[in-house]
Order: structure tokens, then sequence, then C-alpha cells
């Protein structure tokens, strides 16, 4: 936990408002508890780096081991996964995880912490050096009572063109430095892309404290 008064719970056991089948989902969370009575999920968030082990039949000892800053978080219920992200060798390497597979053997957090953003795919078009980390990296311990630290990093990209328009405003994008590569009149252009009313979207949140009450009560029977 972050705090020895907070609780943390794992965005996929919370489903979306949209989801219209409550028992489905209800079924796979029982199958997520009991999953994570076998397999330790630590708690971890986009930032975070991550050392994660998987069994490979083909690999030296059946077992393939990636160390990564995990860049998105993704899915619902059995079907969550993350994404991490190293350079090696010189060339960008992104594994996709399913959260919850039975090859899952070990997810270690070498370093917890959250950035400015949701997603970091915006990795893809930075400087290498945001995306390096050491395979033999030692883990970075905290206090069971400090709070998850906030790297308030901002990157400097390579030259555009860019994979996307990070600029642009529905990416709401707070990492990157965008003064050393937009002039004001192109940021300014880009601000006519503004989605003004997805602030007033319902759909985007609702209230699921009295469902986060119960899983926790479910994890911890």
């Amino acid at each position: 936990m972050n705090s020895a008064f907070k609780k943390f719970l794992s965005p996929e056991f919370i489903p979306p408002r949209q989801r219209t089948d409550p028992v489905k989902f209800t079924i796979e969370r029982k199958d997520m508890i009991q999953r994570r009575k076998v397999l330790n999920i630590p708690e971890f968030y986009v930032g975070s780096i991550l050392s994660v082990t998987m069994s490979d039949p083909h690999a030296a000892g059946n077992a393939n081991r990636f160390v990564g800053i995990c860049i998105q978080r993704s899915g619902k219920g059995l079907g969550a996964t993350f994404t991490l992200r190293n350079i090696v060798d010189g060339q960008g390497v992104e594994i996709c995880y399913e959260l919850y597979s039975p090859r899952m053997r070990l997810v270690e957090v070498l370093k917890l912490e959250k950035r400015l953003d949701e997603n970091l795919l915006y990795l893809r078009d930075a400087l290498p050096e945001y995306s390096t980390f050491d395979f033999d990296m030692k883990p970075v311990h905290l206090m069971p009572t400090e709070d998850v630290p906030l790297n308030k990093l901002k990157v400097r990209m390579k030259p555009r063109p860019w994979s996307k328009r990070w600029e642009r405003p529905k990416f709401n994008i707070q990492g990157i430095r965008f003064d050393l590569y937009l002039t004001p009149e192109q940021r300014e252009h880009a601000q006519k892309w503004a989605e003004p009313w997805r602030e007033y979207d319902m759909l985007k949140e609702y209230d699921t404290s009295a469902l986060e009450e119960k899983i926790h009560k479910e994890l911890h029977s």
C-alpha cells in the first residue's frame, strides 16, 4: 500500500460504466482473486519500472525475464494488460503482458512511482535515454508509510514528425517539453482541436466507492 491509511485497488477490478454483464464481471473477479492468491501482483502505476518473469519453453531455464518502464495499463477484468518498454541493443522493445496470464511467474517493482500522464506511449518518440533501464537494476525500496513518488520529469523528443500529434489537447500530455519543438503559433493552432465538453462527460467517471469496499473485503477474506 502507498500509505498505512490509504487503499490501493488495481484498476482492472473496476468495470467500465457501460459494462452490460455484471454477472460475468463478478465471476471474472473471483478468478482474479484466486490468481492473486497464487501470484503476488504488486502495486504499480504507469511510470513504474518493473521486472517480469514469464514461463518460456524456448528460453534457457524455461523462463524469460524483461525489465522496463510501464508505459500503459489497459483492459478490465481478466483481460487486463500492461506494457513495458526498454531500449535493448539500440532498439526500442515493448512487451504487452496479460496481467493474469498463467504463464506469469514473477512481477517485481524495481522503482515505484507515478508520472504526470496516464500513459507514456509518447516515449516511442522521445530520446532513447528516457526508455533505457539496466536489466541488473536493484530495487528502490520505499517505507510502508511513504506516499508513491510523483516523477514530474518532462522529456525531450526526437525531431518531428512524431507518431502522433501529442501536442493536441485530446492527449492532454504534461510530460513533454513542447516549448522546445513548437512555436507559440503552432501551440495555439493545436488548441483548435480542443474538446472542452470532455470534462463534463459523466460516462468517463462514476462513483465506485461501494464497489471498491466490496472488492477489498473479497481480496482480504
